[in-house]
């Protein structure tokens, strides 16, 4: 273990602490004194108006950004100061869909799936193409292996990258902004779907959304970023947060809610 590699007392049902962070661009601040943890098994969302800062929380918390400042532990282990090796270790445990997609357009939705095999398990072809195939059923694409990015409308589309993304049955799955594009129906199916894989992979959850019916139906707990104070305003389950909550975020929580 490298001297800058530590680790911290966590419960057991402790999946993410993040401690202390603050994010920035250079100069420019985004978030600071972030504080906060994910349970193992919960459905976790990342809440707020535009420009707070949500997807660059994802980022860091996947590991594409760095912290300005504070530090992030995934299941104890310093993610943030983790050498190349540990943190490709535990990048193998988390699964992302991200706001488009991101399938490869020259290829079908299988060779999509099977990518992530090729590159990170010692599974055989036959047995590739069983994983596929099932990934495929579990998103309610089965038969579709065989269709490009292009033919396909834009929820099934996301429902092929949430397919390619728990390839390798991660126990992590990061959302960016899931609904973004879908019409009411197929984000409500989305949300369906997204139950689903915490209930049948037992998997983590962490969701990039303001979407509120997603919001509301889903979230087991969420936390707030303003971007006014640039701090996290609140945290804790939706419903009670809209009760109970500060003002800013009760407003928020409000839109269109009768």
């Amino acid at each position: 273990m490298s001297k800058n590699y530590s680790t911290v007392k966590s419960s057991a049902d402790e999946v993410f602490r993040i401690e202390n962070l603050t994010m920035a661009y250079d100069d420019y601040v985004v978030m600071q004194d972030l504080n906060f943890s994910v349970k193992q098994g919960e459905i976790f969302f990342i809440m707020g108006g535009s420009g707070c800062g949500k997807s660059t929380l994802l980022r860091h918390m996947i590991g594409l950004l760095q912290p300005a400042k504070g530090s992030i532990f995934y299941k104890g282990k310093d993610f943030t100061n983790a050498t190349i090796e540990q943190r490709e270790k535990m990048l193998r445990e988390f699964g992302v869909l991200y706001q488009g997609g991101a399938l490869w357009s020259s290829m079908t939705l299988a060779e999509n799936i099977m990518l992530p095999l090729k590159e990170f398990s010692k599974v055989s072809n036959a047995e590739a193409e069983d994983i596929v195939d099932l990934k495929l059923s579990l998103v309610g694409l089965r038969g579709f292996g065989g269709f490009y990015p292009s033919e396909i409308s834009g929820g099934m589309a996301k429902r092929a990258g949430l397919a390619r993304a728990i390839a390798l049955d991660p126990l992590v799955l990061f959302f960016d902004e899931p609904s973004a594009g879908l019409d009411p129906i197929s984000s409500h199916r989305l949300d369906e779907l997204i139950m689903q894989m915490r209930d049948c992979l037992g998997a983590t959850i962490i969701v990039v959304s303001h979407e509120l019916a997603s919001i509301f139906d889903i979230a087991d707990r969420a936390i707030f970023l303003d971007a006014k104070t640039k701090r996290q305003l609140a945290i804790g389950n939706p419903h009670e947060l809209l009760k109970n909550g500060p003002e800013d975020v009760k407003y928020f929580l409000n839109r269109g809610v009768v």
